[in-house]
């Protein structure tokens, strides 16, 4: 079995689809749910530790808990799944793993390049931009000021931190492993750089009999051919899942990908429904602002249509919102949990009037907030619709089709691919 620690529910699905896209029952399931031996019989289990945004003493705690869960059941595998820009307790969270695996050499690859994050001589970059000039260095709890995955690992670790360049990954898997067997034993952690996929591919056939992988998904979907074949074939395909409303679409994202996809469902007539987010930082407010959206939407899904509802995402709104919270004392990070508290609330409003059994949820700590509000307990991964952008089965909860999309995935048309994507698995 492979065991996978993800720091947050939109990377633990994106992971997770990597396996089942090779044919492996893959199941995802959240640290806080009861983890019974049943659950965890599968080819891959992705814990989610919801640990981002906590604190490192915490985070590391979370993974400790989710290690020794993956250790009873006897992995062939341990991946600590991160960020693909390495936002979040990176080290903290890669030592707590090693430290309760007992393990002393770690592969970790951040590049995943069918999202455009590439790793080249240790500089991360997003799309062509270096990472510290990306959307990533406004980030309001993990601001990614530095491009180097090396410096931004090694100053979360006391361990060492060694490098294999891309010179030679170019050179072939037999270069990969001498460089790695140079490295094993002087340093913990060997950050290796990838361009494009088939640098992946490489590294994949010389990584493969590594007992601890490290870092975003990208290699994932490289490894499971040099790895033992599974049988066990696609799980959650025979649940009545028909209900006669539409997809609803909750997102709280800021990332300009989000933002565009929920521009391109407007354009394609979807109601996309705002949601004041200066006026629900009061409680007064946030009820009235529930409300108004709730009679909107609910009458448009009865009646099959689609509908989004969306955080105010335009950089003057943006910046009004921070500045209210500002005035009640509130700092950035508790300004974005009101938002994902706020769509929740709504999310399961909608779900208790319609019984709907389609949802899409954009944005990695929205997606967590909803999902823990709704009581799922994880989900049994389903199809790729986009690269890292899977669709899901609730697990814990009535049947249930999911779409968690990390806030930064995604070509501009993804929600309108999620939502028809939806419609045809329901049918």
């Amino acid at each position: 079995m492979i065991g996978v620690v993800a720091d947050d529910t939109t990377g633990a699905n994106d992971i997770g689809v990597m396996f089942a896209k090779h044919g492996y029952h893959t199941r995802v399931l959240t640290l806080t749910s009861e983890l019974r031996p049943e659950a965890l019989e599968c080819d891959a289990v992705v814990i989610d530790t919801d640990s981002r945004l906590d604190s490192p003493e915490v985070a590391a705690e979370k993974v400790r808990q989710a290690t020794r869960l993956l250790m009873e059941k006897g992995c062939s595998v341990y991946w600590k799944k991160t960020c693909s820009v390495f936002r979040g307790n990176v080290g903290v969270e890669f030592d707590a793993m090693m430290d309760t695996l007992g393990a002393d050499f770690g592969v970790a690859v951040a590049a995943f390049p069918k999202n455009g994050r590439t790793t080249v001589h240790g500089i991360h970059s997003v799309r062509g931009v270096p990472l510290s000039e990306s959307e990533f260095r406004g980030d309001p709890v993990h601001p990614m000021t530095e491009s180097d995955m090396r410096l931004v690992l090694q100053r979360q670790t006391p361990h060492p931190v060694g490098h294999v360049d891309l010179e030679t990954v170019r050179r072939g898997a037999g270069a990969i492993k001498e460089a790695l067997d140079g490295l094993r034993g002087r340093v913990r952690y060997a950050l290796l750089d990838a361009e494009t996929q088939a640098d992946l591919v490489t590294i994949a056939q010389a990584t493969a009999t590594e007992k601890v992988q490290l870092g975003s998904s990208g290699l994932a979907e490289e490894l499971p051919p040099f790895w033992p074949p599974v049988a066990s074939g696609a799980a959650g395909k025979d649940v009545d899942l028909f209900d006669p409303c539409g997809v609803f679409s909750v997102a709280g994202s800021l990332m300009p990908q989000t933002r565009a996809q929920v521009e391109a469902a407007s354009r394609a007539g979807i109601p996309c429904l705002e949601l004041d987010t200066v006026a629900l930082l009061a409680e007064e407010g946030a009820r009235a602002e529930i409300e108004r959206i709730l009679a909107a939407a609910i009458p448009l899904l009865r009646a099959g249509r689609d509908v989004v509802v969306h955080s105010a995402h335009r950089p003057e709104q943006v910046a009004a919102t921070k500045a209210a919270g500002s005035e009640l004392g509130l700092p950035e990070v508790e300004v974005s949990r009101a938002v994902s508290r706020t769509l929740a609330e709504i999310t399961v409003s909608v779900l208790q009037a319609t019984g709907l059994k389609k949802l899409v949820v954009m944005g990695g700590d929205t997606s967590g907030t909803v999902t823990r509000r709704l009581g799922i307990q994880g989900n049994i991964v389903l199809d790729e619709i986009e690269p890292g952008l899977p669709s899901g089965l609730a697990l814990g909860v009535p049947p249930l089709l999911l779409v968690l999309k990390s806030g930064s995935f995604g070509k501009p048309e993804f929600l309108l691919k999620a939502m028809e994507h939806l419609k045809e698995y329901a049918n």
